[in-house]
């Protein structure tokens, strides 16, 4: 069964500033949808208002064309990666596993050295790794839809196309929405891409309204994506 996710008619402001208006976006099962936008555009407050962390002035939020009244979604509706580590530090792996419902093998096929961290809390990983262990947990539970914000700026260069890889193979069962400076692997793997520019969404159809639109100069290296996706 498809699942359809839909924001619109958000406004956001903070005192006399107006971050967001007249927001659209959408994304289905099937699909990788991406946002960019530049510092302090409201990417993250966009992803925080469709989870129901931040209360804008106005949306309107739809799940399969129904009107959602509700402040939250449920983890089988909607899981939602931050910014910044969530998992609380001294959680071991194999917690993390079972509190998720993944299975740890599965995992190891991507990231096979990470067996001996098994019995390990999650405060004795680097940086990254922990990264890595959020990322995987939010992008393959059993939910209709996740959101990553950042998830490609705090690991190491060698995983990301793992990641890339994790979340292709995923939209197959979710609909995906992602942010991340790293805009070429935005590019990379999006279905289609949202730019917040002057406070409201644009859906860009190729690299070269994303271009156009201010938010990054298309090098001579990713122009050979002419649209989204590989």
């Amino acid at each position: 069964m498809k699942n359809i996710l839909e924001i619109d008619s958000v406004i956001l402001e903070f005192g006399s500033k107006r971050i967001l208006q007249d927001v659209y976006l959408k994304t289905e099962t099937g699909n990788i949808t991406g946002l960019l936008g530049r510092n302090g555009s409201g990417k993250s407050c966009l992803m925080n208002i469709i989870y129901g962390k931040l209360i804008p002035t106005e949306k309107s939020v739809r799940l399969n064309n129904k009107y959602n009244s509700k402040k939250y979604f449920s983890k089988e509706t909607l899981t939602y990666l931050p910014q910044f580590n969530f998992i609380p530090k001294p959680l071991t792996i194999e917690r993390i596993f079972k509190d998720y419902r993944i299975d740890f093998n599965s995992f190891l096929i991507y990231f096979p050295e990470f067996e001996k961290y098994y019995k390990t809390k999650i405060k004795l990983l680097s940086g990254g790794e922990q990264r890595i262990i959020e990322i995987y947990a939010i992008l393959v539970s059993d939910t209709k839809f996740c959101m990553l914000d950042e998830p490609f700026s705090q690991v190491m260069p060698k995983h990301i196309d793992t990641i890339k890889e994790i979340i292709v193979s995923e939209k197959e069962r979710k609909g995906i929405i992602i942010t991340d400076h790293m805009f070429e692997h935005i590019i990379d793997i999006c279905d289609e891409i949202y730019v917040i520019n002057d406070g409201t969404t644009i859906l860009v159809k190729d690299i070269g309204e994303i271009e156009k639109l201010g938010y990054a100069r298309i090098t001579a290296t990713n122009k050979k994506y002419s649209a989204f996706g590989r």
